[in-house]
C-alpha cells in the first residue's frame, strides 16, 4: 500500500535582502570572489562532498560552476554572472564583485530601493556613454600591424589563471598560439575570396608539456581506429584535390535515419540485407566518383567501412555534430540528403591530408586552401591545468526625473563610487595600500608596513596594467579615500604602448558588459520583494 504524504505549503519570504540569512550568504560568497581577483589572486579547492575529484582554481566560470548554491538570490545573481560568461567568457569575477558591493552599499542606506535603482541606473548610463566615447581613457587602440597589444591581452588572460602553472616562456608560447590561430580563422590566404570569420577548435592533449601545444591550419579530427600511416590516400598529382563526401545521416543500417527518398523491400527479400546492398552501392558511386575521404557525423556500418578501406577511401565516423559546420566551411561540401542518391554538388574538396601524432591520441589533419578554420592543440601537465588554460555635479532636472532628493542622490552615488573602487581594491592580495594617481587615474600598489614618513614615489614602479612609470610630479591618493575630484587623461601616448613590455589588458566589450550586468542584476535583486519556495 502506498503512503500520501500531506502536500506541504509554499515558504514565502517577504523583503528578503533584509535577512540576516542573505547577508551572511552573500558576504561569504563576497570573499570566496574577492579572494580569487585579479593576477595575484588565490586558489580555491571545490570539493562537492559527495565524491569526485578536487579542483583548484581562481577563475570564474570554474568556481561559479563548482559551487553548491541553494538559496534563492545568490542562484539569480550567479545565473547573470554565468550568463555574461557564456556570452563573452571573461571579467566575470569582476561583476560578481561588483554586483556583491552594490548590494551590500546600497541595503546599508536609508534610501528607498526604488529611488536607488533608478540613481544606479542613472550612473549606469553615464558609465556606458563614457566608455563609448573618444574620451575614454580606458580603451587602448589596437594596430593589427603589431603583435605587441594583442599579444598583451592574450598573456594576461593566461597569466590571471594561475592554476595553469605556466612559466613565462610557457605563457608567451602559447600566447603566440592563440593569436596565430585568431588571425588565421580571419585572413584567409586567397585574397579573392570573400572575408569571412572562421573558427579555432581546441583539442586537449594532457600528460604533455604546454611547450608541445601548436597550431594547425585546417581542422584536426581524432580517429583512434585508424592506421593513418597505411590507409592515407595517394594523390597522383602535387595539384589534385581530394574529393571528400559528408554524411550527417545514419551509415550504420537503421532505417529510422535514412534520410530523403523510400526504400522499397520486396517479398522474401531481408530488410538488413538490402539495406546493406544499398549502402555498398553508395560506396561504389563514391568511389566512381573519385571520392577519397567519407566523413560521417554518426556511424558507418563494418561492411562498408571494410568495403571503402579495400578501395583506399578514408571513412571516418562519429565525427559528432559540433564539426559539422567547420567541415562544411573548409571544404565546401553539404551534407548528403539521401542514401538513395548522392549529388555530385554536395561534394567537397580538401588541399591534403596529413596524420598527426600526439601522445596516444592519432589525428587526421583535414588541410584546405583557405584555412578559416584552424585546431590548437593545447599540451598540460595535468588535466586541471589544461581546465584553467563617476559625474560630480547633478542638475535639479536629473533630481526629478530620479524622482529623489539631492542627498539621496549623493548617497547612492557614494555607493556606487565606492563599489567600483573596491572592485580595484580586490587586487591587492598583500596586505599592501592601493593608491590612484591623479592625472590618469591607474591603480598603483605599495607595499606594507611602510615607514612613516615615506615618499610613494620612492617604492611605486609601474601601475597595474604596466603602461606608465612614476614621473616627476604625478601626485597619488589612497584609494576609498575622500579627496578632489579630478578629470583623468589618457595614457596611450606617443610611446607609453608600445615601449611596454608585457602590459596587463582586459577585453573591453566584456569589461564594459560585466558593468552593466553586475548594476541590472543589483537592480533586480533590490527590487525583490517576496520569494516563494515550493518546498514538496
Amino acid at each position: 500500500m502506498s503512503r500520501l504524504d500531506a502536500k506541504k505549503p509554499s515558504l514565502c519570504t517577504s523583503e528578503p535582502l533584509t535577512k540576516e540569512a542573505i547577508s551572511c550568504v552573500l558576504s561569504v560568497f563576497s570573499e570566496i570572489v574577492k579572494s580569487c581577483y585579479g593576477p595575484t589572486g588565490r586558489f580555491k579547492q571545490l570539493h562537492n562532498g559527495m565524491g569526485g575529484y578536487v579542483r583548484t582554481t581562481s577563475q570564474s566560470s570554474a568556481l561559479l560552476a563548482g559551487l553548491c548554491v541553494t538559496h534563492p538570490v545568490l542562484k539569480l545573481l550567479t545565473a547573470s554572472v554565468q550568463n555574461h560568461l557564456s556570452l563573452f567568457g571573461d571579467c566575470g569575477l569582476f561583476t560578481a564583485i561588483l554586483c556583491c558591493s552594490l548590494l551590500e552599499k546600497i541595503r546599508a542606506l536609508n534610501v528607498a530601493p526604488c529611488t536607488s535603482i533608478k540613481i544606479c541606473q542613472h550612473f549606469l548610463s553615464l558609465c556606458t556613454d563614457y566608455l563609448s566615447s573618444e574620451a575614454c581613457g580606458c580603451r587602448v587602440p589596437v594596430d593589427f600591424g603589431s603583435s605587441k597589444i594583442p599579444l598583451g591581452l592574450v598573456r594576461s588572460v593566461l597569466t590571471s589563471k594561475r592554476a595553469c602553472m605556466l612559466s613565462r616562456n610557457e605563457v608567451d608560447h602559447i600566447s603566440t598560439l592563440v593569436l596565430k590561430a585568431f588571425v588565421l580563422t580571419i585572413s584567409p590566404q586567397n585574397t579573392e575570396t570573400s572575408v569571412a570569420f572562421g573558427k579555432c577548435l581546441y583539442i586537449p592533449v594532457k600528460d604533455r608539456r604546454a611547450m608541445d601545444s601548436a597550431v594547425y591550419p585546417g581542422l584536426l579530427i581524432e580517429t583512434p581506429d585508424l592506421d593513418l600511416t597505411t590507409e592515407l590516400p595517394v594523390r597522383t598529382a602535387p595539384s589534385c584535390a581530394i574529393k571528400m563526401a559528408l554524411f550527417s545521416l545514419s551509415l550504420s543500417g537503421d532505417l529510422s535515419d535514412t534520410g530523403e527518398g523510400t526504400i522499397f523491400v520486396h517479398q522474401r527479400v531481408f530488410l538488413q540485407a538490402e539495406v546493406l546492398g544499398q549502402l555498398l552501392n553508395l560506396g561504389r558511386q563514391m568511389v566512381d566518383d573519385g571520392v577519397s575521404l567519407v566523413v560521417c557525423q554518426k556511424v558507418i556500418h563494418p561492411a562498408l567501412k571494410q568495403y571503402l578501406k579495400e578501395k583506399q577511401v578514408v571513412a571516418v565516423e562519429r565525427v559528432g555534430a559540433a564539426m559539422m559546420e567547420p567541415l562544411k566551411q573548409i571544404t565546401g561540401s553539404q551534407p548528403m540528403p539521401s542514401l538513395q542518391f548522392l549529388s555530385p554538388a554536395c561534394y567537397g574538396h580538401l588541399k591534403d591530408l596529413r596524420a598527426e601524432l600526439f601522445a596516444s591520441k592519432r589525428f587526421l589533419h583535414l588541410i584546405p586552401d583557405d584555412p578559416v578554420v584552424c585546431s590548437l592543440v593545447l599540451c598540460s601537465r595535468n588535466e586541471t591545468a589544461w581546465e584553467e588554460l563617476r559625474s560630480c555635479a547633478v542638475t535639479r532636472s536629473t533630481l526629478e526625473n530620479l524622482s529623489c532628493s539631492r542627498a539621496e542622490f549623493q548617497l547612492v552615488a557614494d555607493s556606487f563610487c565606492g563599489s567600483l573602487e573596491s572592485v580595484s581594491r580586490c587586487l591587492e592580495h598583500g596586505g599592501g595600500d592601493v593608491l590612484t594617481d591623479t592625472k590618469w587615474g591607474h591603480f598603483w600598489s605599495v607595499p606594507p608596513d611602510l615607514p612613516s614618513g615615506s615618499n610613494w614615489s620612492d617604492v611605486v614602479q609601474r601601475c597595474g596594467c604596466g603602461l606608465c612609470g612614476p614621473q616627476q610630479g604625478l601626485d597619488w591618493k589612497i584609494l576609498q579615500c575622500r579627496s578632489r575630484p579630478f578629470p583623468p587623461q589618457s595614457c596611450v601616448g606617443d610611446s607609453s604602448v608600445t615601449s611596454t613590455n608585457n602590459p596587463v589588458l582586459d577585453c573591453f566589450a566584456a569589461k564594459r558588459n560585466g558593468l552593466q550586468v553586475a548594476v541590472e542584476t543589483a537592480s533586480l535583486l533590490l527590487d525583490l520583494s517576496y520569494i516563494v519556495e515550493d518546498r514538496n
